[in-house]
């Protein structure tokens, strides 16, 4: 289900919690999805904003380079601390569906209270890559966040998949240390759009 779609009650229900003391605390549906992001996305922007100090600091005034900036970004989420095993990629899925459905109350809530952290990524990136125009800069970024959300969501399952066609173990770490390059190549492709070859449709 998606987010309209389930209720407070759907939530308390599957969790076995009870719905007055859920709304007693919380106070709406909306303000509970708020803390579970928040549950994640605060450390995660605190750990963030530590690893881009670091991170300028060690590159003596000079832009970070793309690499850098995405690793920075990559390690700081695979760094947090898990309640499960699965943490990062049950919050991925989550954010995938925010990203897909319109959530315009989260939309508002992650710009107020994560704006700091975002717009800093979003400077580096600018930096790191300034032969981009702004419209391409846009739709690389989406198309980043896009495999980004896909492969961290679905990490589970993938490493199920690699272990079973090929025999081979990995974890989240190197799935984030794979996934990186990816990203930096896809945001610095030569090509801004591909646009196909005009077929002759002409009879002779």
């Amino acid at each position: 289900r998606g987010f309209a779609e389930t209720s407070l009650r759907n939530i308390t229900s599957k969790a076995r919690v009870n719905l007055a003391a859920v709304n007693y605390h919380f106070g709406s549906k909306n303000a509970l999805i708020h803390a579970v992001f928040a549950r994640f996305l605060t450390p995660f922007s605190a750990t963030l904003e530590d690893a881009f100090d670091d991170l300028e600091a060690r590159c003596d005034g000079e832009p970070p380079t793309l690499n850098q900036t995405l690793w920075a970004l990559t390690e700081s989420a695979v760094r947090m601390p898990q309640r499960n095993e699965k943490g990062i990629s049950i919050f991925m899925r989550l954010l995938g569906l925010a990203y897909t459905q319109s959530q315009g109350h989260l939309r508002k809530f992650l710009e107020q209270e994560y704006s700091q952290p975002f717009s800093r990524f979003m400077r580096l990136l600018k930096e790191a890559t300034p032969q981009l125009s702004a419209v391409d800069r846009y739709w690389r970024i989406q198309f980043m966040l896009g495999a980004t959300a896909f492969t961290m969501s679905s990490s589970d399952a993938l490493r199920d998949i690699l272990q079973n066609k090929l025999g081979v173990e990995t974890t989240v770490q190197e799935i984030a240390a794979r996934l990186v390059p990816f990203l930096a190549a896809g945001m610095q492709a030569g090509d801004a759009m591909l646009v196909p070859p005009a077929h002759n449709t002409s009879v002779a």
